[in-house]
Parts: structure tokens; sequence; C-alpha cells
């Protein structure tokens, strides 16, 4: 019992302040994203904590901050610092063991700490750029995972409208979303059952009389509520899907930069 108890370490999550959360986001994602300029140098990680496409809120961090929260992360046993060439130190991020999650549980997390409270349709078209996720149905087991590891908070009823965030909030700031968000602590509005109309209920005397008979168009299917979520889930895609492709054009001019200011700084220019 002892050797299984030690071959599966706990996760090591905790609460991060919002540079901290930014840099570990920023981390994960590039290591996904593009593998081949992983680990990152401390350059490359304020570019990528700067950039202006799948970033919110926008940040402009000096590079003294990114240090700090790279410290405070290497402290929790979340980042490693990493000298191959002997001369430019880079960085690697931890997250696996760090939140006891999988690749694809990464990609959702890593897109929760780089942009925070998201509907689970932007979720999943943002995080299907670094993990296959096919559809909403392939996400819900996911988020569900999550949740039940602390991991994942929903700020609105579970849906395909559903607002979601990560739990790595500082407690203020998770208290501050909630109020926020206020509507998902109160339970829905009630509604007249489906199988009654609402004539029915407000003057039953008056059912029987011919006049007062709703016709098939007067009263909307049972199921017409279901598919006006189902359409703003898809709504929500697609703006995920658009927004993935001005982010991806965005990130590869931004790789670029990035890669010449590394070049330079090696060279000494």
């Amino acid at each position: 019992m002892n050797d299984l108890t030690s071959s599966s370490p706990q996760p090591k999550w905790k609460s991060l302040s919002a540079t901290d959360r930014r840099v570990l986001g920023v981390l994960v994602e590039k290591a996904k994203t593009t593998p081949e300029a992983y680990p990152l140098t401390l350059n490359a990680l304020r570019t990528g904590a700067n950039q202006k496409s799948n970033r919110f809120p926008q940040m402009q961090l000096e590079q003294d901050q990114v240090e700090d929260a790279l410290e405070r992360l290497r402290a929790v046993e979340a980042v490693t610092e990493i000298i191959s060439d002997g001369r430019v130190p880079k960085y690697r991020h931890r997250a696996y063991e760090w939140l006891g999650v999988d690749k694809v549980e990464l990609a959702v997390m890593a897109e929760l700490l780089l942009r925070g409270a998201q509907t689970v349709g932007e979720l999943r078209g943002r995080a299907a750029r670094m993990e296959p996720i096919s559809d909403m149905n392939a996400l819900q087991p996911i988020l569900q995972s999550l949740q039940a590891k602390n991991l994942v908070v929903y700020l609105s009823p579970p849906g395909r409208g559903a607002v979601v965030t990560h739990n790595l909030y500082q407690p203020n700031e998770l208290d501050r979303l909630r109020r926020d968000y206020g509507a998902a602590e109160m339970p829905p509005a009630a509604e007249p059952p489906a199988h009654v109309p609402v004539h029915e209920a407000a003057a039953p005397a008056q059912a029987a009389a011919p006049v007062a008979m709703a016709t098939p168009s007067a009263a909307p299917p049972a199921s017409s509520s279901v598919d006006v979520e189902a359409l703003q889930g898809e709504v929500s895609e697609l703006r995920a899907q658009l927004g993935e492709l001005r982010e991806q054009l965005e990130e590869a001019t931004e790789r670029l930069q990035s890669g010449l200011e590394d070049i330079r700084q090696q060279l000494g220019i």
C-alpha cells in the first residue's frame, strides 16, 4: 500500500497570482503549439505573456516581473529551469504532475489560465488547437473529470452555454467572479409545465370552451428551449473557430519576432 501511494504522488497545485497563471499558461501553450521552440527563454516567455491573441486580460509584463513569477513557480515545483547550452537559461513547465492531469485536460486548463472564464463552446474551440477535442460531447467528460479534481468551476448552470473557469484564482478573485455571474447560484426561473398551456393555468374553467382551445401554433414545443441552447452553443463554437484563425496568424507573427529577438540576444546585438 505504501509503495502504491509513493508511486502515485498527489497533485501539488495551489492558488496563483494573475502573473503566475499567465506565465504557467504560456509555458503549457507553447509546449503544445510550438514544440520546436520549447523550452522557452525568458524573452520568449515575456513575449508570449504579452501577446495580444488568445489572452485575457491583456498584460504588459516587464522582464523582472516574469522572472519573479518564474521564481515563485519554481518554488512550488510547477516550473523548472534548464541550461542546455551554458548561455541562455530556458524554462519548462511541470504542469502534468503539478495539476495531476492528462494531456487533453492540460490543454483545457491552459486555455482557462490564459483567458479565464469563458463558455464551454469557446473553450472547446480554443483548446482543440492544442489537443483534439472533436465536439461538445467530447469536451463534457473532460470538464467532469477536471471538476471532480476541483480544478474547474462552473459559473453558470451546466449546458452548452455554460460559463466555466479554473480554480487556481486567489480567493478574493474567485469570489468576485462568482458575484459577477451571480445568476449561477440562483435556481432557473420557474416556467409553467410544458404539458399545461398558460391560459389553462390562469383560467381552468375556460379550458373546455372551443374558443379557448390553443391552436397548434399558439404554444411552442417543449423542446424549444433546448434548441435555443444548442444554437447558442454552435454560435459560441463558430466564434471560437474564427478567433482561433485570427490568433494563429497573430501567434505566427509574434513567434517570428520572438525568434529574431532571441537571435539578437545570443549574438549580443
